[in-house]
């Protein structure tokens, strides 16, 4: 079983992909937004040419008609280029772009929370990496995009306990977990293909990269568990359950969004103080799970 196990007094080693990889995938989601306006820009001029008009003489009853046609993404996109063609007079500078809609994700609550937990823990007719997947989500609060980066360089064995890294000290899996996990490492997907040796945790089709975060959301949210939602229901938890610098350095979220929830979920832990007050590498134990 390819499991890192932990010696002792020894450092966490770097992990993959490294941070220039990381910073490249960051710097890449501007210039793909940046090409997403251009494309809708470019269609929308196609569209008005459509109706015998352009962008120097469209008008209002134009902008709405464009509005009603199209998703939020793309509206979102063209935004950017209606506000600076009104500025440079290239359009009417009188026109009204309709407002942007702030849709509120419909939140989980911990009952939900657990309930999901339960039954991805005991379906076997879901696929095993979904399984593994939500329960990452549900327990430790990660975003899709990050869960995808785990290597098995991630999962520890220290004596008689597995501990996950996520943030500065590996968080203990729970009993039932550590079942599911290790049967998914030994058997999983796109592993006889494209990546014989690869140590993702969730392997791609692609050879040598991880499985894509968009699928894998969509997949969660098929098997019912929404990924926003469900992150958003366990870190309130752990936020009401315990001090938010040591669910930072837990979960890997920077100290200023945690005090941040914290204050958000009505925490009780304002007066901690952050720092190692003689925790265990482990640093938390997830609520309820000790029993599932």
């Amino acid at each position: 079983m390819a499991v890192r196990h932990a010696p002792a007094d020894a450092k966490p080693p770097h992990r993959t992909p490294g941070a220039a990889q990381r910073g490249r995938e960051r710097s890449g989601r501007p210039r793909r937004f940046a090409a997403e306006q251009i494309k809708y820009a470019t269609a929308f001029l196609h569209w008005l040419g459509k109706r015998n008009t352009n962008l120097a003489s469209c008008g209002q009853l134009d902008i709405d008609a464009w509005w009603a046609k199209n998703t939020e993404r793309g509206r979102t996109c063209l935004r950017a280029f209606l506000n600076w063609a009104m500025q440079t007079r290239r359009c009417p500078g009188f026109l009204s772009i309709p407002a942007m809609k702030v849709s509120r994700r419909v939140a989980m609550s911990d009952d939900e929370r657990l309930d999901a937990l339960g039954r991805l823990l005991t379906d076997t007719e879901t696929p095993m990496r979904l399984r593994v997947a939500g329960v990452i989500v549900l327990l430790y609060a990660q975003p899709v995009s990050r869960i995808v980066r785990l290597t098995l360089d991630d999962v520890i064995r220290d004596g008689d306990t597995m501990l996950l890294r996520l943030g500065e000290s590996p968080s203990p899996i729970p009993e039932p977990v550590v079942d599911l996990l290790l049967e998914h490492i030994a058997h999983r997907d796109n592993m006889n293909t494209t990546n014989p040796a690869s140590r993702w945790l969730f392997p791609g089709r692609r050879a040598g990269q991880p499985f894509r975060p968009d699928h894998l959301s969509a997949l969660l949210n098929e098997i019912g568990v929404p990924a926003a939602a469900a992150r958003g229901a366990a870190i309130r938890q752990q936020l009401l359950d315990m001090p938010a610098p040591v669910v930072a350095d837990a979960l890997g979220y920077h100290h200023k969004t945690a005090t941040r929830l914290r204050s958000e979920t009505g925490g009780t832990w304002s007066r901690y103080a952050p720092g190692d007050h003689g925790r265990s590498p482990a640093g938390w134990t997830p609520r309820g799970t000790g029993d599932s």
